[in-house]
Parts: C-alpha cells; sequence; structure tokens
C-alpha cells in the first residue's frame, strides 16, 4: 500500500514538473518571439528613417538662377555642393552654369547635387606672349588661357597672319600680365606686303561658339549677335548673316559679320543647308520653319 502511495507522489511530481517545463517553455518562445518582432520593427523603422523609403524628388533645372537662392529654397530636399566657379563672360554673377544629376533626375531626399556656377570674382591669368605666332596658334593659346578675341585687324607687316601685337583697350598689353580670365583681347595681324581675301566659312548651322572659333579662324569678327526667337544659345543655329556673303566667297580679313540665329527646334536645318550653298541673297523666301 505505501509503495502505491509513494509511486503515485512519484507521478504527481513528475507530472508536475513537466507542466512547468512545458509552461516555461512557451513563455520563452513567446519572448523570444516578441523580441523577435520588436528587433525587426526598429531596424525597418532606422532603415526606412535613413533612405527616406518612399520618398522621390525631381530634380529642377537650376541653370541661370542664382545658387544662394537655390540653396534656400530646395535646401530641405536635396544637399547642394558647389564643386567648382567658372568665370564666364556675360553670365550672371553667382547664378548656376551646371548641375549633376542633370534636371528630370529622380533622386530621393538629402541627395546630393554638385553644382558649377558663374565666379562673382574673376580669377586672373598671365597673359600670353602671341606675337610672331601665327593667327592659329593665337588663338588656341587665347582659349588654353581662358581669354578670348575682341578684334583682329590688319596691319602692314611681312609676316601674312602672324600676330604683331596683342592690345587691351588700345593699350599693348604685355607678355606675363595678370588679366582676369575671359577678358577679349585686340590682335594685329601682318598682311604679308598686300592683302589676300580669305574665303568665308561656312557657319550656316552652326552653333555661336563653332562661328566664333571659324570666323576668327579666318581673320574675320564677330559683329552684332541677334537671337531671333530663342535667348539660350545651346538650341541657337546660325541663320542668316549681314552683309551676306556665300561660303567660299572672297572676304577681306578684319571684315565685321553680324549674325542672326534660330533655334534648331523651329527650324529643318537639313533643309536649310542642303540649300544655303546656293542662296543668291539673304532675303530667300525658302520657308523651313516646321510647324510647332
Amino acid at each position: 500500500m505505501s509503495e502505491c502511495l509513494i509511486q503515485d507522489a512519484k507521478l504527481k511530481i513528475n507530472s508536475l514538473f513537466c507542466r512547468m517545463f512545458k509552461k516555461k517553455f512557451f513563455l520563452h518562445l513567446l519572448a523570444a518571439l516578441v523580441l523577435t518582432v520588436a528587433i525587426a520593427w526598429i531596424v525597418l523603422s532606422m532603415l526606412a528613417s535613413y533612405t527616406r523609403h518612399g520618398e522621390v524628388f525631381i530634380v529642377p533645372d537650376f541653370s541661370g538662377k542664382d545658387y544662394e537662392l537655390v540653396i534656400n529654397q530646395y535646401g530641405e530636399q536635396f544637399s547642394f555642393i558647389v564643386s567648382d566657379s567658372l568665370f564666364k563672360q556675360g553670365a550672371t554673377q553667382g547664378s548656376v552654369l551646371q548641375q549633376e544629376p542633370p534636371p528630370g533626375s529622380k533622386v530621393k531626399r538629402g541627395r546630393n547635387i554638385y553644382l558649377i556656377t558663374v565666379s562673382r570674382q574673376p580669377e586672373k591669368v598671365r597673359m600670353p606672349n602671341l606675337v610672331n605666332l601665327s593667327l592659329r596658334e593665337a588663338l588656341v593659346t587665347l582659349e588654353s588661357a581662358g581669354l578670348e578675341v575682341n578684334e583682329i585687324r590688319l596691319t602692314e607687316h611681312f609676316a601674312r597672319n602672324a600676330i604683331v601685337a596683342q592690345t587691351y583697350h588700345g593699350k599693348e598689353l604685355e607678355p606675363e600680365t595678370m588679366i582676369y580670365r575671359g577678358v577679349a583681347v585686340d590682335l594685329l595681324i601682318g598682311d604679308g606686303g598686300s592683302v589676300i581675301n580669305n574665303p568665308f566659312p561656312m557657319i550656316y548651322g552652326k552653333k555661336p561658339n563653332e562661328v566664333k572659333h571659324l570666323l576668327h579662324s579666318n581673320a574675320l569678327n564677330i559683329g552684332k549677335e541677334t537671337y531671333l526667337d530663342v535667348a539660350d544659345s545651346t538650341a541657337s543655329r546660325a541663320y542668316k548673316i549681314e552683309p551676306y556673303f556665300k561660303p567660299g566667297e572672297a572676304v577681306r580679313p578684319g571684315t565685321y559679320v553680324n549674325i542672326f540665329y534660330k533655334s534648331a527646334e523651329r527650324i529643318n536645318f537639313n533643309e536649310f543647308l542642303r540649300d544655303s550653298l546656293y542662296l543668291e541673297s539673304a532675303d530667300s523666301t525658302t520657308i523651313y520653319e516646321e510647324e510647332i
């Protein structure tokens, strides 16, 4: 009898320990699940906060705008970094020249936007020695130094198209003189003993910077530049000139040429270029404008 009681007691004790163990196991399991969910929620919350998940912004076009105003207006959406400042003749100081990423890009909040701006104070460069260089060599040297050409004039000198003098505002500009980057200097070139006219270059359909390079390379000067339908030189192409010269026509060095530009988005320049070599006058009645 006593042995049966003892056996029964053992069974009850074992059953009690078994229930307690199972209860503790489930409690531990539940605690582990709760902890796992809590950790996952915290990690996802931090990740969402870090990446601004779901917040996408379209990068505006900042070109031509004052960079300080841009930073004040868009500083909450983007992080701006001015990576460089360049001097550009005629451009508004402090305005944005270039940006990266480009306009229209989709980026997350806080993305770095790199800006190149127009410097408020142009840097100074050393004036190179152009004397005795050919005109083409002088143009390359000036471009490398960050300088431009204002006017090209002829003078009596035995070396044709060689630089005889370099001046600024009528005064001779000595080599190594410190001048502002972007300054346009005057070049005096030799006539070789007699004036020989240069062939007029094919400038129709060219961009403004290409027109300037072609005219200067042939000892010709840029006169008045007129943008007929758009002020943005990016899309502008040479459409008409005054006085009128056919490509290849002999023109006296130093001649000024007025350029009229039209937008490549409004003119079918493929047709225009096909016909421009045979234009008899600048007042052609042919219509090249595409319907907008």
